[in-house]
């Protein structure tokens, strides 16, 4: 079930957190200059790197994007069944 599950969820984690990620953009003034900042930072950075190094940063940003990625996935099917759980839980409780 849980593979079911999660290949279910997969569009609707990858619209949700895309949503909720233009939302924070539009909205959330800290997220905002913290994401702005960050960029900044890492940009120079990467900047100040040589060339041959240029790379080696480039699988850096690669891999931490795909732990991010594989995070939020995790995060989001975790609340989806904490949830269903919750919601069970209730439903026995007005019995």
């Amino acid at each position: 079930m849980v593979n079911t599950l999660e290949s279910l969820t997969e569009p609707l984690i990858r619209i949700r957190l895309e949503l909720l990620y233009t939302e924070l953009l539009d909205c959330h003034a800290e997220y905002t200059q913290l994401s702005s900042e960050a960029d900044q930072y890492f940009k120079t950075l990467r900047d100040a790197l040589p060339d041959q190094l240029q790379h080696t940063v480039f699988l850096y940003e690669d891999a931490q994007i795909s732990l991010q990625s594989i995070l939020e996935r995790s995060i989001y099917i975790q609340g989806f069944k904490d949830a269903l759980q919750l919601f069970s839980e209730l439903q026995n409780s007005s019995i």
